[in-house]
């Protein structure tokens, strides 16, 4: 969730909106480095990076060890959202 340690940033918001677009349920909320590990696909969002897969955390493969479905179409609906968007001036 929001707070000190995550901001409420561009794309992390163009992130949500293409998220409920494509109809996919997004909750923030904590976990720990042990739930990420386990889980079938991991990715994460910045300025720099935009939508970026994380197959690995701490030496260990998250799901398969490759990008996952759900994280390759994010990034690449995220591409297409702000390729079409008007220009800020």
């Amino acid at each position: 969730p929001l707070g000190n340690d995550i901001l409420a940033g561009i794309t992390r918001g163009t992130v949500a909106k293409v998220a409920s677009a494509l109809q996919l349920k997004m909750i923030e909320r904590p976990f720990t480095v042990a739930e990420a590990q386990g889980a079938r696909e991991a990715f994460m969002t910045s300025a720099t990076s935009f939508v970026t897969p994380i197959v690995k955390i701490d030496g260990k493969a998250v799901g398969e060890g490759k990008p996952g479905d759900t994280a390759r179409r994010l990034r690449a609906e995220y591409f297409r959202a702000v390729s079409e968007a008007p220009p800020f001036l």
